[in-house]
Parts: structure tokens; sequence; C-alpha cells
């Protein structure tokens, strides 16, 4: 009865907001995602998936290609619900027979695929793609379920506590959790989770690899990486302060955000280089405005500024410059990366107002490093096969 009541108030809220949902299309960032989940636009399976994967965005998907590559002959359905972890999951795939790419449809037009998921043994769903509707669909259609990568951050538990009675339902559809830590752990369990496990986060099994190899120029190379508003602006004025020979290169986070980042580096009375029209380190200021090269520029820069922590974002993934042994400096705000920052040695986390100090003092800061921990990938591969627990 819960679960009738639930579908019945998002289908009303589902067609009540379609008016809006269809002006949102006219956004490049949403053009192609919200007629594929709220209009359910080339929604149909080419084949009946053995294996359901689901991930939100870029990351996650990127985190399940060592993952997937371990059933190379199962039919797979892999769903995202943005536009980026579509793209990167569709340029991965399109040349894989046994995996199709599709969005995630919204919970009230799931329905659809029932006839195409009777063959369907395991769905696996990544951090916190918390959608009540999937995990259902796959326990009524007598597949296991599991969560990996799982995660609450210290942020959002508050909220997430509040529904506490919804989220201890939606925990009794699924069968096994696999979390970022013991913390995430705990918190799972008081919202209801039952069956659970700590995992090394999927990400430690995926190293970054670059694809070009781009000289480095004649100094220091700072790097502004995943920026969000505001950020490029305190981390120029930053660079600008230290009134060096370095070189800067700024990446925002969205492509959306390419053009408005150009607009303030010629508002500030920059010459600057432009990505896509030749890295030449002509000048000291570089805007990266593409998609998908960030590694490749980990792989040259002395110093990464990781961005979406200056502000209450959550911060992203630092494994990556990690990696390649960059001196990593990244804000307070990392709550929703605190499992990958507890795997990475050396780095500085640091107030706003504290960057150009931060800065200043780059040559104190130790290159940060990866601490791997036990490897179990083939393990994971295994309980994602087991047969299903019976609800």
């Amino acid at each position: 009865m819960f679960y009738r009541v639930y579908i019945a108030v998002l289908a009303l809220a589902h067609l009540l907001a379609l008016p809006l949902i269809a002006l949102w299309r006219f956004k490049p960032k949403y053009r192609h995602s919200l007629g594929a989940r709220f209009f359910a636009k080339g929604h149909a399976l080419s084949f009946k998936p053995t294996l359901w994967f689901h991930a939100c965005s870029f990351g996650e998907v990127k985190s399940l290609e060592p993952l997937l590559a371990l059933f190379p002959n199962t039919p797979i359905l892999l769903t995202t619900t943005t536009q980026t972890g579509y793209t990167l999951a569709y340029n991965t795939y399109a040349h894989n027979a046994y995996v199709q790419v599709r969005y995630l449809l919204f919970e009230t037009l799931l329905w659809l695929w029932r006839k195409d998921l009777d063959q369907l043994q395991s769905l696996v769903v990544t951090e916190a793609e918390l959608w009540l509707g999937v995990f259902v669909l796959g326990k009524k259609m007598g597949a296991q379920t599991l969560l990996i990568n799982a995660r609450i951050s210290k942020r959002s538990y508050p909220r997430y506590h509040r529904f506490k009675a919804f989220y201890a339902y939606l925990f009794s559809k699924v069968d096994r959790i696999y979390a970022q830590s013991m913390l995430d752990l705990e918190r799972l369990y008081a919202l209801g989770a039952r069956t659970g496990a700590i995992f090394p986060n999927l990400k430690l099994f995926n190293p970054p690899k670059h694809t070009n190899h781009y000289p480095k120029p004649p100094k220091t190379l700072i790097l502004g990486a995943s920026t969000h508003p505001g950020e490029e602006v305190l981390i120029l004025e930053a660079f600008l302060a230290l009134q060096s020979d370095a070189f800067l290169c700024l990446a925002p986070r969205h492509p959306e955000r390419f053009a408005e980042v150009q607009k303030m580096l010629i508002q500030k009375g920059l010459i600057f280089d432009v990505f896509s029209e030749g890295l030449t380190w002509r000048h000291q200021v570089t805007l990266i405005d593409a998609l998908g090269v960030l590694n490749d520029f980990y792989a040259i820069a002395d110093i990464v500024i990781l961005g979406g922590a200056f502000a209450p974002i959550g911060g992203h993934n630092p494994l990556e410059p990690a990696f390649f042994g960059a001196k990593l400096i990244s804000g307070m705000h990392i709550f929703n990366q605190e499992a990958l920052f507890s795997c990475v040695q050396n780095y500085v986390l640091v107030e706003p107002y504290q960057l150009s100090q931060a800065l200043a003092q780059a040559q104190n800061i130790l290159p940060s490093s990866i601490e791997y921990g036990d490897h179990r990938l083939e393990t994971l591969a295994q309980m994602i096969c087991k047969k299903p627990i019976n609800s």
C-alpha cells in the first residue's frame, strides 16, 4: 500500500511538472536527459539484460569500468542520470554488443522496462542513488539488489534522518550494501539498512590514464580543476598575488560554464590562451574548455587546486591528481569525498581566505600519493553473480 501511494503522489507531481520540464529541455545541460527520463524518449531496450548497473554521473560511471570488465559476455543494462554520465557511458560502450546504455527512467515510468527485465539476476546501484522505484522493480523481477560504493555524507545525513521511515522501507528492498567507510555504514544502519559491509572505493580500482602527453610549461604549473562558480575568481586572485612566472590552467567542472569563465578572464583584463585553440603556453593563464582532458593536465601539473570544496558543494575526486603525485590543495567542504580523501596522503585543506598563503608556501607541501587498500574486485563480482535473496 505504501508503495502504491508513493507512486500515485509521484505520478501527480510528474504530470503537473511536465510543462516546466519541457521548458528546461531547452537548456543544453538537460536537452537530452530530461526527454529520456521524463518523456521516455529512446527508452526501449535492445536486449534483455542479466545485470543492471546504475550510476549517476561521470565519476560513478568511470568507477564502474573495471567492475563491468569482469563481465565481458554478460548482457548488461547501464543506466545514468546525468548527461555527462550518459555521454561517457555511451562513448565507452558504443561498440560493446553486451552493454546497452540508457538514461534512468523516472520512477513513474519504470514499468516500461518491466517486460524486458524477466531475465534480470542482479541490480547494482552506486553511491547515493536511492531511488525506491528502482529497487522495488528489481525485487519484483526476482533479482538480487545491491548498493555499492554507498555513502551518506555528514552534511546530508540529517536530511536523510528526517525521512528515516521512508529509507527504512527502501533499504528493506536492498539485499546487500557495500559502504565506502565504517562511518558511512553506521549512518546507513541508523537509517534502517540491514546487511552491510565495508568495501574499498571502486575508484581505487580504476587508476587514471592520460591519453595525450602535453608538454610542460617552462615554469611551475598550477591547475584549478573541476571548479564551480566563484572558485575560478578565488584561484585566479591567489595566483596573481604570487607575482611569479608560474602558469595557471583553469578547468571548470561543467562545460556550460566555459563561456562564463572566459568572460570573467576578459573582464579581468587578462590576455590568456584557450585550450581548444591549441596549447601553446604563450601566456601565463590558460582556460581548459574541454571535457575528458583533466588527467592529461594532472600528469604535468605541479600544484592542483581541486574545486568543489571552497563552497559547500562536497568536493571532487582527489585520487586522480594524487595518482600523478601533484601537490594537492582543496577547500574544507569535502563531505561527499571523505572516504576518497582518506585514501590520499599529503594534501592540504584550506579556507578561501587561506588559499593565497597556501600557494605562496607551496614549497612546503609534499607531493600527494594514494594509499591503496585491499583489492578484492573479483570478490565483489562474485557477490553480484550470487542467487537473489528472497525478501
